[in-house]
Formats: structure tokens, C-alpha cells, sequence
């Protein structure tokens, strides 16, 4: 079977993407508008690209009516952001945050998400979030127009509120504690409990 990607409809292509591309971690991004309003929502178009400067990336792609998401629309404004991971037991909030509220309303309030203030940028952290890394934005890259067309956020990580009981005795994260979800495609999800090791050659 070969799939012609040059020739697929954006909605086609997306799904095979998202059903392909596994497991996808989750940036729960919090952002915050000019005005002070809060925004929350997730995305699996995430990952860390450098250590050197600390920087990651995620990607918000416009709406279906080809309009930006509320986290690209307060970015633009106040460019700092937050990504909070997603723990097993935070999964339900992070799913109903998906939905789409009206421009302006916190999703934080909406869903009763307790927020925690951030020490080196504006917009607030997820208070139960295992790790939340704090960044200033970077940049913005556009690929593509209109539905599903990409924004791709390049943010400087900051700082990052770890959780105290997330580090092992030899002070280094524990994939255990952290115990993430990632997105499959359609509903499905997977949770970093169940591992395996191989030896780097």
C-alpha cells in the first residue's frame, strides 16, 4: 500500500498521521491574552528539539474554519507559555480541555483545573502537573493556509517546576512517578508504566 501524501486531502492525510505518528507526548499549554485571560489547551505535536539553549516545540494548527487557536492568538499577544505534562491521573481534564470555548474563556475556571503561579513567566502552571516547563517564546513558524495548516512554536525553556516526588533517589527523573499519557490516534491513548530497555550500542 502507498499512500500519495502530495495528493490527499489535509483531513485524510491528518488522520493517517495521527494514527501513524505513536506514541505522541502532550504539551498542555497554558497561556495567558493581553487582558489577563487565561487559556488551556492540549496538544500532541510536541517535543523537545535542543538542549542547547533549552528550547522545545508544539505545534497548534489552525482551526477548521482556517482561524488560529486561542494559544497561538495569546502568544501573539504575551509571548510566554507553559507546557504542563500530562499524568495518568490527570488525563480527563486534559481531554475535556480540548473542547472549544468561546474566545476568552478559561478553561482553568471552566473545568475546575486548580492553577499554580509561574516564576518566571506570566501565564499560570498546572497545579497537579508532574513537570510544567515555564518559556519565553522563540518563534512562530506558519507551514501552510487555511484548515489544519500548522503554527510551529519554538519556546526557550526557562525553568521547570518539578514535582517533589517525581526525581529518584539519585535525584533524576523516574519514568514511573511521572507516569505519562501519550496520544494514539483517535481516542486511544498509551502511559509510560509499561517499558522496556535496550543497551545504546
Amino acid at each position: 500500500m502507498t499512500l500519495d501524501f502530495a495528493s490527499l486531502p489535509p483531513r485524510e492525510a491528518y488522520r493517517w498521521m495521527i494514527g501513524t505518528i505513536l506514541p505522541r507526548p502532550i504539551a498542555w499549554v497554558s497561556t495567558v491574552a493581553a487582558d489577563g485571560r487565561t487559556n488551556l489547551a492540549p496538544f500532541s505535536f510536541f517535543q523537545g528539539i535542543t538542549a542547547n539553549p533549552p528550547t522545545l516545540m508544539f505545534v497548534p494548527v489552525n482551526k477548521r474554519d482556517g482561524t488560529p487557536k486561542d494559544t497561538l492568538r495569546n502568544l501573539r499577544e504575551v509571548p510566554e507559555f507553559v507546557v504542563n505534562l500530562v499524568s495518568f491521573e490527570l488525563a480527563e481534564k486534559m481531554n475535556a480541555t480540548a473542547a472549544e470555548l468561546p474566545h476568552g474563556e478559561s478553561e482553568f475556571a471552566a473545568y475546575g483545573i486548580a492553577a499554580a503561579a509561574s516564576a518566571a513567566v506570566r501565564p499560570p502552571r498546572v497545579a497537579a502537573a508532574p513537570v510544567a516547563f515555564e518559556c519565553t517564546l522563540h518563534s512562530i513558524l506558519p507551514i501552510g493556509e487555511g484548515a489544519l495548516a500548522a503554527n510551529v512554536v519554538f519556546g526557550r525553556i526557562q525553568r521547570a517546576q518539578v514535582r517533589d516526588d517525581v526525581p529518584n533517589a539519585a535525584g533524576q527523573p523516574d519514568p514511573g512517578r511521572l507516569d505519562l499519557i501519550g496520544r494514539l490516534g483517535g481516542n486511544a491513548y498509551t502511559r509510560t508504566t509499561d517499558r522496556f530497555e535496550l543497551e545504546r550500542p
